[in-house]
């Protein structure tokens, strides 16, 4: 039995005992159960508040779901496709640094720029092309 039909059962209780409104302690019964119908009235009102706040909690957690899923499923999609195509062009060499002897990894760009730094040990490693260069004209 919820509150609201405890409040109505206790006053039909009162009303059918013929609660007496003009003594003392009728008086204090019927504005303590009004009280008690006033309360439930405001607790019941807000339940049904929070129901609806509930159920816009859910559509706005479904929408933003659904954002998400659009969002980074797709950048994920465009990122492993620009990720192929990088790895399609662009050859990638590497190299070991003499310093810590970790394996360095790098693409053309670093290599025509004549030097790369060691991302563990920080040493700066030079490239000399010359003779790649002028192999690569003679033939």
């Amino acid at each position: 039995m919820e509150i609201l039909e405890k409040v109505a059962y206790l006053k039909g209780l009162a009303e059918g005992l013929g609660l007496d409104e003009s003594t003392k302690e009728g008086k204090i019964l019927t504005v303590m159960i009004d009280i008690l119908d006033d309360m439930a009235l405001e607790l019941q009102d807000l339940w049904d508040e929070q129901a609806e706040m509930e159920d816009g909690l859910d559509a706005v957690s479904d929408d933003l779901s659904d954002v998400e899923s659009f969002l980074y499923d797709s950048s994920d999609e465009e990122d492993d496709e620009e990720e192929d195509e990088d790895d399609e062009d662009e050859p990638v060499y590497e190299t070991t640094c003499p310093n810590c002897e970790e394996a360095i990894y790098f693409d053309e760009d670093i290599l025509e720029d004549g030097f790369v730094q060691c991302p563990n040990c920080g040493e700066k490693l030079e490239f000399d092309l010359t003779d790649l260069e002028e192999g690569g004209d003679a033939e």
